[in-house]
């Protein structure tokens, strides 16, 4: 092993820096000291909490009452399955997205944003941390609903769980920044509740969380591909209960990652750090 040269001044000699580790050590000490202030913020936040744990869950008994009045021979899905898979789309659009919006248009307007931009932490720092905790609640309910299904619906485990993870984890970033991108378009935490409806009813009701697409019609399915949450709904039920083929996950990920890709473009772009007033 090679002892690093000392110098006079006591640096160590070119090559043998460990600035990027250091860098890197001090960026996940201030994500996670601002990450762990947004989860105590976020228990405390009671209304928060309880649609982010207890809506969910409704949500999906309705799913589960809908499908019985569709005709799913022919899909490959069975009620319970088709529910559940919905049921993360239900988690990634409800505890993800709306509750991010009012949470970075809340910190926002209360000056928090401004005021951490003023210190060393960076504003991608900002941004991931205030989003860990919805994320981390959000990754356990989908672990819940998956053992669920397995317990009480005699589901088995994700058929592919490579592709399911992936479809959870771009779902996932998805949500996050098109939840950052929206809140540029929110006054107030009190518009968050308008300006969020859009993509949640337009993502239940086109993106197969109520219904699966292959009850549509091909070419009103086709449009419905398009969608923000489609692909990642593809790549979760089809990594949970298999049965896709090669190019239709094809689509599905380009899709998911062509939304992705914009979403974080839109944040760079528009993202507001002051109180819009």
């Amino acid at each position: 092993m090679t002892t690093p040269t000392v110098l006079p001044d006591d640096r160590t000699a070119p090559g043998r820096s460990t600035a990027p580790a250091s860098k890197a050590s001090a960026s996940a000490r201030r994500l996670t000291a601002l990450a762990r202030a947004e989860l105590v913020l976020l228990i405390r936040n009671r209304s928060a909490i309880f649609m982010a744990l207890v809506l969910p869950v409704v949500m999906v008994f309705s799913i589960r009452a809908s499908l019985k009045q569709v005709d799913l021979s022919g899909t490959g899905l069975s009620i319970a399955g088709a529910a559940l898979t919905g049921g993360i789309g239900i988690v990634l659009v409800q505890v993800v997205y709306m509750n991010l919006v009012t949470g970075y248009v809340t910190r926002r307007e209360e000056l928090v944003l401004k005021r951490l931009r003023t210190g060393e932490i960076t504003d991608r720092e900002i941004l991931a941390a205030t989003a860990v905790p919805s994320l981390a609640l959000a990754l356990l309910q989908c672990v819940l609903l998956v053992v669920a299904g397995a317990i009480a619906f005699d589901l088995t485990a994700p058929k592919h769980p490579a592709l399911f993870l992936v479809g959870l984890v771009v779902g996932l970033l998805m949500m996050s920044a098109l939840a950052a991108a929206t809140s540029a378009m929110t006054r107030t935490v009190q518009t968050s509740q308008l300006t969020t409806l859009p993509l949640f009813f337009v993502s239940l009701f086109g993106s197969g969380i109520f219904v699966p697409l292959d009850v549509f019609p091909d070419k009103l399915a086709s449009v419905l591909e398009l969608l923000p949450l489609t692909g990642v709904m593809t790549l979760v039920r089809h990594g949970w209960l298999g049965g896709a083929e090669g190019g239709e996950l094809l689509t599905a990920a380009a899709a998911a990652l062509a939304w992705t890709a914009f979403a974080v473009f839109a944040v760079q772009r528009w993202f507001r750090w002051d109180p819009r007033g």
